[in-house]
């Protein structure tokens, strides 16, 4: 099936609310890994296959060693709460320089690297393939910020 939409992670949200991983939005470093169009990702499955390097997250990923480093590139993270929406947010992430090589970049996966195993926050379907070749990569969070919860 491929990618086809933006999802939170269901697991990581019953993880946070159970206590069952100790998230912290502001304080953990997040990391946003590039993937292509050979997996499908899934917002319902069990915590651990939400993980880089686990369940689809295993293969399929797109790099620039240099510029987009297979474990992916640091986020700038805020977190709030306002009118009854919670909001993850990211400034816009950029390649580590303007000679970046990547192809068929579909989406990403956003994860802690800071709790064990790596666990996934969601993932982010870029609508279709992007490729940028001698360039510099960017993946703009919209106002949306990189997910937003209504309570």
């Amino acid at each position: 099936m491929a990618w086809s939409n933006s999802k939170i992670f269901m697991a990581y949200i019953e993880n946070a609310l159970e206590n069952t991983t100790a998230f912290d939005a502001d304080g953990d470093t997040h990391k946003a890994a590039l993937f292509d169009n050979t997996i499908t990702p899934s917002q319902t499955v069990a915590s651990a296959s939400t993980g880089y390097g686990a369940g689809v997250w295993a293969s399929g990923g797109v790099v620039d060693a240099v510029s987009w480093p297979a474990v992916g590139r640091d986020l700038t993270v805020t977190s709030g709460f306002s009118s009854n929406v919670y909001t993850f947010d990211s400034t816009d992430t950029t390649s580590a320089d303007a000679t970046t090589d990547l192809t068929n970049v579909y989406g990403c996966l956003i994860y802690s690297d800071t709790v064990a195993s790596d666990l996934g926050l969601c993932f982010n379907y870029f609508g279709g393939a992007n490729s940028v070749v001698a360039g510099t990569f960017t993946i703009v969070w919209n106002a949306s910020g990189i997910f937003a919860l209504t309570l």
